[in-house]
């Protein structure tokens, strides 16, 4: 898929009717994705995009604080000149304004669609612990389970804690491990404990199922969405 830049807008000639073609092309593209129910990495890109011109719009002095993985210091540099020319001159300005406006609209309106889909998706999943669970949940393992095939993929995970903006945020990382076949024999349970006989590392593991009915893409979506999920479950299940 084709990207824009971080600062797609204020680079080059600056005219509206040139922006406009560039981010319905954009638009075009991440809506195709959409069409086909897969969410990620676009979803997020699409965010990060809107976001990064309400913030222009805005005057954000630290746009830095925003976007600390995406822009260098040099784009922040180049807004941060930009806006100035801004002020200078009102028949820039005046096209900026139009350019952003524009954008944050037709933006808005996609993230929307997209928004629509995750919640469809967090709404068909069912998140369920497998046996009692230990103290500590913070790591341990989850299975995940689409569709009407009894197949399930099987992952580690291990939850930390991470400050930004003096607020304490939950992130997840997960490896995934095998796809196991579900059975009247092979249970949630049975894999379980095999995981436990067979990996030292967790003696006693915290274990959850995600199941969901839906047939969706795992990776760009049913995976994405359902970390999401368990980090949520586990959350308030520790407050």
């Amino acid at each position: 898929m084709k990207q824009l830049s971080e600062t797609w807008f204020a680079e080059g000639f600056i005219d509206f009717e040139l922006k406009k073609y560039t981010l319905l092309s954009y638009l075009q593209q991440i809506n195709q994705y959409f069409d086909a129910n897969k969410l990620y990495p676009q979803l997020s890109d699409l965010i990060f995009h809107y976001n990064n011109i309400v913030a222009f719009r805005e005057n954000k002095k630290y746009l830095q604080e925003h976007f600390p993985k995406k822009l260098t210091g040099i784009q922040i540099e180049k807004l941060q000149v930009l806006y100035e020319q801004m002020i200078e001159d009102n028949e820039l300005m005046q096209e900026l304004e139009d350019i952003i406006h524009f954008s944050a609209g037709k933006m808005k309106t996609t993230i929307s669609n997209g928004t629509e889909i995750y919640e469809f998706v967090e709404e068909n999943l069912t998140i369920t612990p497998i046996g009692i669970l230990p103290l500590d949940i913070q790591e341990g393992y989850f299975f995940l389970s689409a569709g009407n095939n009894k197949a399930t993929r099987v992952y580690q995970y291990r939850l930390s804690i991470f400050e930004k903006h003096n607020e304490n945020f939950r992130a997840i990382k997960t490896s995934y491990i095998e796809m196991m076949q579900r059975s009247m024999v092979n249970t949630y349970e049975n894999i379980k404990y095999d995981l436990i006989k067979t990996r030292s590392d967790l003696p006693n593991p915290a274990v959850y199922s995600i199941e969901t009915e839906l047939s969706f893409p795992v990776e760009e979506t049913l995976l994405p969405i359902a970390k999401r999920s368990l980090v949520k479950f586990i959350s308030q299940a520790s407050a």
